[in-house]
């Protein structure tokens, strides 16, 4: 039985603890945050710290914490030999670099992280790479929403002035988006600035952005999202193979599975910084390999 850490509780926070709760070969260590004594009744059994040292022994932990926060987090518990699944959400160069960087932390502490391992990137990532191998040429479009982006909401709420606010994303078609942010300022706060910031931020900078000014921000919530991911390829000399995955979940929820069973993947490779694509898909399961071949295969 694995011992697993939870770092941060906010919504996905929430969603790991009840995943690793519900995984039979998993068992949970407990919950480090900021302020160990902001505990929710509903988990007055389980062990609250600040620090990942003050649980015992911790064999794996869930980086439920910002984007921004995942590589300074993620590289000190790899470099004590503790594995890490994150949900890291910035694509291309960005997420290549971080598999860089926290391989060498990984195989320092004798540890494996399992970046990226949301739903995208994550499984959505694992549906991309089957689409181009069943149509090695052609055209994929990923459209999200309409529904909450957790990291850009988390973006816009580092902001200065930012009370609270929620981001939408609204597909316009063809892998287009379009973002619709709804802020709470804090009192004294120039609107003005604040939207600026909003626009400027890497999160925000390559797509249309409408910013609202909103007396309450909680009348707004729906965590709610979805994806659609099409391909028009050619398999072989054969044209016009057309491919459609969908679906619409609960975002926090989702995500915490998610990394819930990456977690469980990572402590299963041998010491290194790994994505969903470059790992058996079985590991993702509890239990033996063979047992999921003869149900799935």
């Amino acid at each position: 039985m694995k011992r697993v850490a939870v770092i941060g509780l906010g919504n996905v926070g929430h969603h790991c603890v009840e995943a690793v709760r519900a995984a039979p070969d998993l068992e949970l260590a407990g919950v480090v945050r900021r302020n160990p004594g902001d505990r929710p009744p509903s988990l007055s059994d389980v062990p609250f710290a600040k620090t990942v040292d003050e649980l015992g022994r911790v064999d794996g932990a869930l980086l439920a914490c910002p984007t921004r926060s995942v590589p300074e987090i993620a590289a000190g518990l790899l470099r004590q030999g503790i594995s890490t699944a994150d949900s890291f959400d910035i694509h291309g160069d960005t997420l290549v670099e971080l598999r860089r960087d926290l391989g060498a932390a990984a195989k320092e502490g004798g540890a494996a992280a399992l970046i990226a391992s949301g739903w995208d990137p994550g499984t959505d990532s694992i549906v991309r790479a089957v689409l181009e191998a069943s149509a090695p040429r052609g055209v994929t479009f990923t459209d999200f929403g309409p529904g909450m982006s957790m990291g850009h909401t988390v973006a816009v709420k580092a902001i200065p002035g930012v009370r609270k606010a929620l981001s939408m994303t609204l597909p316009a078609g063809q892998g287009v988006h379009r973002r619709a942010v709804y802020v709470e300022l804090q009192p004294g706060a120039k609107g003005a600035e604040v939207e600026r910031a909003i626009r400027e931020d890497p999160y925000f900078v390559r797509d249309e952005t409408r910013v609202s000014f909103v007396d309450d921000v909680d009348a707004l919530v729906d965590m709610g999202h979805g994806v659609v991911i099409e391909r028009k390829g050619v398999s072989g000399s054969t044209h016009n193979q057309l491919f459609r995955w969908e679906m619409r979940i609960q975002n926090p929820a989702l995500t915490g599975q998610v990394m819930t069973a990456a977690l469980r993947a990572a402590m299963r490779q041998e010491p290194g910084c790994y994505t969903l694509l470059e790992i058996p898909l079985a590991d993702l399961l509890p239990g033996e390999r063979e047992g999921w071949i003869r149900k799935l295969v």
